[in-house]
């Protein structure tokens, strides 16, 4: 009788060790599934809040924007009527003396000459 409690307790200690080896097996499967159920859902939050932030920034950015073309409009309008006045300036000068205008510009175009090719041979 003892060998036949002895394959009873082995046979039961296997029993016991297959079903351990299943729940644990069944408790790992269970695991891993939360993990990817949570990570996936990490990740659609997280992509959900890169979509809300770029929203927003791309908000911020336009009207940033809109402020600096409305604080430039009245220099951009300025800066028209500067050169209007400096382009008419420069016309009525030309026709007063347009021996000096034409000297002044043949000497600025010399000196810029120069000055460019002396850069480029460096």
């Amino acid at each position: 009788m003892p060998a036949e409690t002895l394959t009873s307790a082995a046979e039961d200690a296997a029993a016991s060790a297959s079903s351990a080896k299943r729940a644990a097996k069944a408790a790992v499967a269970d695991a891993l599934e939360r993990g990817q159920e949570g990570l996936s859902e990490a990740m659609e939050m997280a992509e959900r809040n890169i979509r809300e932030a770029a929203k927003r920034i791309e908000k911020a950015v336009r009207e940033g924007v809109e402020t600096v073309k409305a604080q430039t409009g009245p220099y951009r309008e300025s800066a028209g009527q500067q050169l209007d006045e400096a382009q008419k300036y420069i016309v009525e000068r030309v026709k007063e003396r347009p021996l000096t205008a034409t000297l002044a510009g043949l000497g600025v175009g010399l000196l810029l000459g120069l000055l460019l090719a002396n850069r480029s041979g460096k």
